[in-house]
C-alpha cells in the first residue's frame, strides 16, 4: 500500500459520501388512505462503492485505521455486504484487508460474486471451520485467527461482523440528528443492531424508531442496549423491535414477502433488496394498515441497500436472488447478517 496517501479525516473526506442522504417522498396510497406521510432515507446512495448503508458504520473505524496505517481485519459470511464494504473501502483508502469467511469448505472452491468482489479489491480471504467462526469474539480465538494472517493485534484494527460495535453505533448517530424535525416513526430492518443503535441515540425528542430484525432468535433486543451502552453509556432515544417479519431467518424470502416486493416495484418504480429493505417496508406497511400510527405522522423507512447484480449464473446461489433453506437464525450461524 502506499504510504503518501492521505490519512485519517482527510482520506475519508476524498472519498466525498453523499451527506446527508437524500429523502425522497412516495404517494402510497396504503399510508396516505391512514392520513400519514412516507419518506424514504436513502442511504443507499451515501457512496456508489460501500453497497448500502455501510459508510455510517464504517467510517469512524475507517478513520483510526487509516490514521495508524493498520490493516482492517474483519468477518463475514460467503455473501456479507460488509466484507464487500471494508474490501471497498480499503482499495480506496490504500489500507490493506483481511476477511475471516465463516466455512473452511469454502476453501477449495471457486469463489462466488460478492467473494470474488472482495478478493479484486484486494482483501485477503481468510477461511475458518464453523467452529471457530462462533468463537470468534474469545480473545484467545482472535489472537490465532489473526495469527494465521501474520498479524498481531498491534498490526490491525479488529471490526466485528456486520460491523457493529461502539464506533459504528456512534457513526449511525448522524442518521438520526440527518431526521430530526422531519420523521415521527423511522423503521430500519435489523442485522446486528448497530444502526438501529445509532439511529435511536440520534433522534429528538418525541421522535421514534422500530427495528425489524431479519434473523429470529430474539436476541438483538439485548444487543442493541449492549451497543447503547458501550457507545453512549445507557439505553438512548425512543425505540423497539417488531420480530414479525424476518420470514423464517436471515436469507429467507417468503412468497408474501416477494409479492409485497413486487408490488412495491410496480408502485414506484423502486426495486427493492429482499433481505433488509423489503422486510422493513412490508412491516412499516402492515404497521400503518394496523392503525399502528396516528393520523397526520410522517413515517421514514430507512433504505440499507440496493439489489445487488445477478446474473443468469449467480441466481440459485445468491441470497438476494432467491431464499436460502441452510440459512440459520443466528448470526454466527451459517448465513451471515450483512448488518444493518
Amino acid at each position: 500500500m502506499t504510504s503518501d496517501l492521505p490519512r485519517g479525516p482527510a482520506a475519508l473526506a476524498a472519498l466525498d459520501p453523499r451527506l446527508p442522504s437524500p429523502l425522497e417522498e412516495l404517494r402510497d396510497e396504503r399510508f396516505a388512505r391512514r392520513g400519514l406521510r412516507l419518506l424514504l432515507k436513502r442511504d443507499d446512495l451515501i457512496h456508489p462503492e460501500l453497497p448500502g448503508n455501510k459508510w455510517r458504520k464504517l467510517e469512524p473505524n475507517l478513520g483510526a485505521a487509516s490514521s495508524g496505517r493498520l490493516t482492517l481485519f474483519t468477518f463475514g459470511g460467503a455473501y456479507s455486504n460488509h466484507l464487500r464494504a471494508t474490501a471497498a473501502a480499503g482499495r480506496l483508502l490504500g489500507l490493506a484487508t483481511v476477511g475471516v469467511v465463516r466455512g473452511d469448505e469454502l476453501a477449495g472452491r471457486p469463489l462466488n460474486p460478492s467473494l470474488a468482489r472482495c478478493a479484486a479489491d484486494g482483501m485477503r480471504l481468510l477461511f475458518v471451520d464453523r467452529a471457530t467462526y462462533r468463537r470468534k469474539a474469545e480473545p484467545e480465538v482472535l489472537a490465532r485467527v489473526t495469527a494465521r494472517a501474520g498479524l498481531t493485534a498491534d498490526d490491525c484494527l479488529v471490526v466485528p461482523e456486520g460491523g457493529s460495535n461502539a464506533a459504528a453505533a456512534r457513526g449511525c448517530a448522524g442518521l438520526g440528528e440527518e431526521l430530526r424535525g422531519v420523521a415521527d416513526v423511522v423503521g430500519v430492518a435489523c442485522g446486528t443492531g448497530g444502526t438501529l443503535a445509532g439511529l435511536a441515540a440520534g433522534l429528538a425528542e418525541g421522535q421514534r424508531a422500530i427495528g425489524f430484525p431479519v434473523l429470529k432468535g430474539g436476541f438483538l433486543e439485548a444487543e442493541v442496549e449492549r451497543l447503547q451502552t458501550e457507545a453512549f453509556g445507557a439505553r438512548r432515544g425512543d425505540w423497539r423491535l417488531d420480530d414479525r417479519f424476518h420470514g423464517g431467518g436471515y436469507a429467507k424470502v417468503t412468497p408474501a414477502l416477494t409479492a409485497f416486493a413486487e408490488d412495491f416495484t410496480t408502485r414506484h418504480g423502486l426495486p427493492l433488496e429482499r433481505l433488509y429493505v423489503a422486510k422493513a417496508l412490508h412491516g412499516l406497511t402492515t404497521l400503518a394498515e394496523e392503525g399502528a400510527f396516528a393520523r397526520g405522522m410522517t413515517v421514514v423507512a430507512v433504505v440499507t441497500g440496493a439489489p445487488a447484480p445477478v446474473g443468469p449464473s449467480d441466481t440459485k446461489s445468491s441470497p438476494s436472488a432467491t431464499s436460502n433453506p441452510s440459512a440459520t437464525s443466528s448470526p454466527s450461524g451459517t448465513s451471515s447478517p450483512s448488518g444493518a
